[in-house]
């Protein structure tokens, strides 16, 4: 599958461009700066890396799946500048609405979580996926390390959500359906709390783990 991510030349996103990458996925990286999206690129593709760079816009454009990896404050704007290059696709968010320095406490925007807003923007053609919030960048730069972290999945479309958690996995990383969008207010709300605990026990990433669900897939 051919990725674009979004503001992709961050931990975030140039972590989960390597592993997709190593799961056999074409990953194009998006900045606004589209020579600084290539150089990233030129970068995590030395080893053999199917990673490309461009403008936010063109990853947008070129990807089967949308991946929004960017600020909570360049969100909104982001979103308007892609909603063309994204109508009709997989749209996964994985912003999370912080305001700094209070990143470890809970914000809730206006539209109550960053993915409703993104859902809001795009308008029907949309398809949403709020996913990844409470996955470590400093453990998804090496691609070497087994991130023991569940994976909560939300999203309206079902198909969409299906496409996320197939994602995820292949991050290697167990998938879990979390219902509906709406509960991208949980899911994102979340993460200020994590951050709270890596704080408080010096922690370099702490996730999620859920128990008793016999039926989930294993990573």
């Amino acid at each position: 599958m051919r990725i674009g991510i979004v503001g992709g030349t961050g931990k975030q996103g140039s972590g989960l461009a390597v592993r997709w990458a190593r799961a056999g996925h074409t990953v194009v990286l998006g900045s606004r700066d589209a020579a600084k999206a290539k150089a990233r690129a030129a970068e995590l593709a030395a080893s053999g890396l199917a990673i490309e760079g461009t403008d936010n816009v063109s990853a947008a454009r070129e990807g089967e799946v949308v991946v929004l990896t960017v600020p909570y404050e360049s969100h909104a704007e982001t979103v308007h500048g892609v909603a063309e290059a994204s109508a009709g696709k997989v749209f996964v968010d994985v912003t999370v609405p912080l305001k700094p320095p209070k990143v470890s406490r809970v914000q809730l925007p206006a539209g109550q979580a960053a993915a409703l807003e993104a859902q809001a923007i795009l308008g029907a053609s949309g398809k949403v996926v709020a996913t990844l919030h409470h996955v470590s960048s400093t453990h998804l730069a090496d691609p070497l390390h087994v991130i023991e972290c569940d994976v909560l999945v939300a999203a309206d479309d079902p198909g969409a959500k299906a496409t996320a958690i197939a994602l995820v996995r292949d991050l290697g990383l167990r998938a879990l359906d979390a219902g509906p969008l709406v509960n991208a207010i949980a899911l994102e709300s979340l993460t200020p709390v994590l951050i709270h605990l890596n704080r408080v026990y010096k922690s370099q990433g702490a996730g999620i783990v859920f128990t008793d669900l016999p039926g989930a897939d294993q990573r």
